[in-house]
């Protein structure tokens, strides 16, 4: 059983009773009737070839209180895009497919771009952006939903308990994050547990208490990709198309709304997922590439509210960081002995020495290019510089399915 504790500034939502799904889906149905819940999944289609997908879409197929379904699909050939069309034609839920490889939302792409609006940079962020704009031009949606598309132990009791706190009229919530533990053989997490905790309580201690500080520090897994928001949040934020997605989101809602209006909800008692590799040296793929985007993002957000990063603040942040991450390491060990769990104390030195390098190298890069790669536009400013694109948009991806669809048909 969980504890109840309540501790930092945002909600803590704990999961103490095992309340049954069906009993949580029961009071969703009625909830989201008046209030429409569109869930957002951004994908690669490969995702389609693993264990992941199938079994997501087999229990989402379980779910009765959605009133659309919004899968992001990035990387898909036109062969790809029909086989997932196929694949979520299973469910009973109304589903839209983004293909965002497609030549209709390929030339939107082009026509942001010529409006000076960044959506060059591929990732998960620009998945969510576009998916988020898709979703608000049907003006009857007021809740939102995001979750990852690589979970292996997915259930469908992880999204019910993840809008449960906004979709319940008796709460008053704007947004919900998930959380987990990240534990099966032994303890995973890197990027959270040595680098971004570590990470922002050094911040603490160098620059001062800052509430945006106390705030990051108060989320058991800030990098979480589940979260669920309502619509006037979900209209004016920006998001980053980087690894920084998560960070740069936290930011936003900190920036746009206040922390007793944030909750986080323990959504599973573990999480399976794919696993990225550290490879010290290589910055661009793996978890050095992730950290480096998700520091650089941190450093972006805080610079916007204030906080000055000089030379001297990078120089102590790093010491006082290795000092952090040491002692979060010492905690971690004490943590799998009394559990019994497999510790590899030295390659987790190994990693911390790995973060460090990584912060070595966001310093530079941040120090070149202080604003770094641009954030996707809140979709207010997109409306306001092209108020028919959210209507050109739907109807792209409505013909792309309705073609889709066909060719589904077609099949003996």
């Amino acid at each position: 059983m969980a504890d109840f504790f309540q501790n930092g500034v945002i909600t803590t939502l704990q999961n103490l009773t095992y309340r049954p799904v069906e009993e949580l889906e029961a009071d969703l149905r009625r909830y989201c009737e008046p209030q429409p819940l569109v869930l957002l999944l951004p994908a690669l289609y490969s995702e389609f070839e693993g264990p992941a997908m199938p079994r997501i879409v087999a229990e989402l197929a379980k779910t009765r209180y959605l009133h659309r379904i919004v899968l992001s699909l990035d990387r898909a050939s036109e062969e790809e895009f029909r086989r997932a069309a196929e694949i979520m034609s299973q469910l009973p839920t109304e589903v839209r497919i983004l293909w965002n490889d497609g030549p209709r939302v390929q030339s939107l792409f082009r026509e942001l771009e010529e409006a000076r609006f960044f959506v060059a940079e591929r990732g998960k962020g620009r998945g969510v952006w576009l998916a988020l704009g898709y979703a608000l031009a049907d003006k009857r949606v007021r809740n939102f939903a995001v979750h990852d598309c690589d979970i292996v132990n997915y259930e469908r009791g992880m999204l019910a308990r993840l809008v449960y706190p906004i979709a319940h009229p008796g709460t008053d919530f704007e947004y919900s994050k998930g959380y987990y533990a990240r534990v099966n053989e032994k303890l995973h997490g890197r990027v959270t547990r040595l680098f971004v905790t570590p990470l922002v309580r050094a911040f603490r201690k160098v620059t001062g208490d800052h509430p945006f500080f106390e705030y990051l520090d108060s989320f058991r897994y800030p990098l979480s990709g589940e979260f669920a928001m309502i619509r006037s949040l979900a209209t004016g934020i920006r998001v980053s198309p980087t690894w920084g997605l998560e960070i740069s989101l936290l930011g936003e809602v900190f920036d746009k709304t206040t922390p007793s209006r944030v909750c986080q909800v323990e959504i599973a008692d573990t999480y399976e997922h794919k696993h990225q590799p550290l490879l010290r040296g290589e910055i661009d793929t793996g978890l050095v590439r992730m950290a480096l985007d998700i520091a650089k993002t941190l450093f972006s957000v805080l610079a916007q509210g204030g906080v000055v990063l000089s030379d001297a603040t990078f120089d102590t942040l790093l010491a006082t960081y290795n000092r952090h991450s040491r002692r979060a390491i010492e905690q971690y060990d004490a943590l799998a002995l009394l559990n019994g769990i497999p510790y590899d104390r030295n390659a987790e030195i190994e990693a911390v020495e790995t973060y460090l390098d990584t912060l070595r190298i966001a310093k530079e890069q941040y120090r070149d290019d202080p604003l770094g790669v641009p954030e996707q536009p809140s979709w207010a400013r997109v409306r306001a510089a092209l108020p028919e694109f959210s209507e050109r948009l739907a109807a792209a991806v409505e013909k792309d399915n309705e073609q889709a669809a066909r060719a589904v048909l077609a099949v003996p």
